[in-house]
């Protein structure tokens, strides 16, 4: 409602300037300092004052007095040194809410591209990978409540240095071959195993710097495709890429392709790429010093003020390419420049029948479908990458690639540590030093971190203990159900609410709090507005009882008036998010409309209302506030549980 309002006071305001001043300029509506200022505040006088050479005020009264009348606007004052207030018809604005008219979500114009998750396929999630998955996937349900058609990939790097390092672990230190890791992935976390032996196998290295060879020699051949070690690439990647979407499905995470780095080589994606590069001379063969006999960026095409020296890599002396020289031409192929594009097959089918694909080589068996091909890609990715997106992006300039180089946009950041009572609960033992410290990094690589699962299971055990003191006479199953949904809630939250440029420190106490921002207690207030709703029995006709008069009456109740404001504003937190690319902002709406329903709940005590049109103006409320919160809940990952 306000969403719709809003833009019909931008685009008369708009109008207007343009006839009466000649002059078009960008319009916004700000909300007052205080309520008793009214709904809306236009500032677009001071942004007039220096073209018109008058004062903003006289500006201001210019515009109240000669504004042509807006449908849903009840006043326009002048106030201050020249903003404009504006209050708006309650009566209307009650009336369009009870009998809403249906309003289609603006399409995009194109597809959009997320790519999210990207987990090296060689080992267990941890903590870290979360943060990626949830801000994608939020993103990406905010993206689709605009009206935007998106896609979502989940890249994988299945040819890297940290899968061939695994297949050196088994391969060189297990001395296992196919059939005895064929037989290990039968057993139970097979990517808690590839976790311990790739922790294993860094040591070693340290150790033993000659064994990087064994390096070397094993990544060649996983790119190359042939041999026991290849094949060993393929069984260990495939198998952790199981355990990794087993992993996000616990969260309600999907994606609707994988697309493979293997598939990027074999089809010559690079190759194609990589002649485009040499073509344009955005690469060239380094002959001195350090990168000699390297295909390398320079420094400056990327960054003006880098030297030569500090060049990107691109195609290694050896012959292999480097990572970012893949992501190129994946970024390329996302945006359809390549002119090629993958062979599919079926995945898997998610549980409410959602399909998702997996890049292959081969066209035997592929599924008639197509991906790629967007206007706008995001790429979410932690903000130490910030140096290869600017390669990549750099990439794209070089081969006169503007529009897409101006649409390929870094969602970036920071990372995830525990706090130091995390990791006392989760078991791990931490030095006098790290204990003192307000947060406690994490290693894959050293082994010390916290596994995505573990983590999760933790969660929900605290939760059901919760769950079970308060609601006995629930089954198990019953109680397990609730604890999950508020332990993913909770999770997924605490993720959330920090901007993405925050250290994060993950607390168990914290995220799982009932009090404070935190996802239960969001949860809590629509559960607790979903059982007042129940209490009442059968509900009026709400059209028919709250007539515009009487809707006139109630909300000069100024308290009402606000909570229905609040109640309204869910479509203009969404586009504040989106512009500000902040899921950060939505979860804060999410957390300030449980708080709008706390103070409702207080102060107006439904069910014993006596005056009929009253009780039932304070249902529909409440009704309202319970469907604002599901919707913004579902936009976040986040469901409701039946009880708490």
């Amino acid at each position: 409602m306000l969403s719709k309002l809003e833009s019909r006071i931008l685009s008369a305001v708009s109008q207007h300037i343009l006839i009466r001043y000649g002059v078009e300029i960008p319009v916004a509506l700000e909300q007052p300092r205080q309520a008793s200022f009214g709904e809306f505040a236009l500032p677009v006088a001071f942004q007039l004052a220096r073209q018109l050479k008058k004062a903003p005020r006289a500006i201001a009264e210019e515009l109240v007095a000669e504004l042509p009348t807006i449908d849903g606007v009840q006043s326009l004052e002048a106030a201050g040194g020249g903003y404009i207030n504006l209050r708006l018809n309650r009566e209307a604005l009650c009336a369009a809410a009870i009998a809403p008219s249906a309003i289609a979500a603006a399409a995009g114009d194109g597809k959009v591209i997320v790519e999210h998750t990207n987990i090296n396929p060689n080992k267990a999630a941890h903590i870290g990978h979360l943060r990626n998955a949830i801000l994608g996937d939020t993103f990406v349900k905010m993206l689709r409540a605009s009206g935007q058609n998106v896609e979502v990939q989940n890249y994988i790097d299945n040819t890297g240095v940290q899968v061939a390092d695994v297949v050196v672990g088994f391969h060189y230190l297990e001395k296992m071959g196919q059939a005895d890791v064929e037989a290990l992935l039968a057993q139970e976390k097979f990517d808690y195993a590839c976790w311990d032996l790739y922790a294993r196998i860094s040591q070693y290295y340290k150790d033993n710097p000659e064994a990087l060879q064994w390096r070397r020699d094993t990544l060649h051949a996983i790119e190359s495709g042939e041999g026991e070690l290849a094949e060993l690439g393929r069984i260990v990647a495939d198998a952790i890429v199981e355990c990794h979407m087993n992993t996000m499905w616990r969260l309600g995470i999907q994606y609707d392709v994988l697309p493979r780095e293997s598939e990027i080589l074999h089809l010559k994606f690079w190759a194609s790429a990589f002649e485009q590069l040499k073509e344009q001379k955005a690469i060239y063969l380094e002959t001195e010093g350090k990168n000699s006999g390297c295909w390398v960026m320079p420094g400056s095409a990327f960054d003006e003020n880098r030297e030569d020296e500090d060049s990107k890599v691109i195609v290694r002396s050896n012959g292999t390419v480097t990572y970012v020289g893949k992501d190129i031409a994946y970024q390329m192929w996302k945006f359809g420049l390549l002119g090629k594009d993958f062979y599919y097959q079926p995945f898997r089918t998610y549980s409410d029948g959602h399909p998702v694909f997996v890049s292959t080589a081969s066209p035997d068996g592929a599924a008639a479908v197509s991906f790629g091909g967007g206007r706008k890609v995001f790429n979410v990715i932690d903000s130490r990458q910030s140096y290869l997106q600017d390669v990549v992006v750099a990439g794209l300039k070089a081969l006169n690639y503007h529009a897409q180089a101006a649409n390929s946009i870094h969602f970036s950041y920071e990372m995830v540590a525990m706090s130091p009572r995390a990791c006392v609960e989760m078991g791990i033992e931490l030095s006098a030093e790290d204990q003192a410290k307000p947060y406690v990094e994490v290693s894959g690589r050293k082994g010390l971190g916290v596994k995505a699962d573990d983590l999760i299971d933790k969660l929900i055990d605290s939760a059901l203990a919760e769950v079970g003191s308060r609601n006995a006479d629930k089954t198990d199953d019953e109680k397990f159900a609730a604890a999950s949904a508020i332990a993913i809630g909770a999770l997924r939250y605490f993720m959330l609410k920090f901007t993405r440029n925050t250290v994060i420190a993950f607390d168990f106490q914290e995220a799982l709090s009932f009090t404070g921002e935190t996802g239960p207690y969001v949860q809590y207030g629509a559960v607790r507005s979903g059982k007042i709703l129940l209490k009442a029995g059968d509900l009026p006709d709400y059209a028919a009882v709250l007539t515009g008069a009487v809707c006139a009456r109630l909300l000069e109740d100024e308290g009402l008036w606000q909570h229905l404001l609040a109640v309204s504003r869910t479509d203009q937190a969404i586009a504040a998010a989106l512009t500000a690319g902040e899921p950060a902002h939505l979860a804060r709406f999410a957390f300030q409309l449980t708080q709008q329903y706390s103070s409702f709940y207080r102060d107006y005590p439904v069910i014993q209302e006596s005056d009929a049109e009253k009780r039932a103006f304070l249902l529909w409320l409440t009704g309202q506030f319970r469907a604002q919160l599901d919707r913004t809940l579902h936009i976040l990952g986040i469901q409701v549980p039946a009880f708490m």
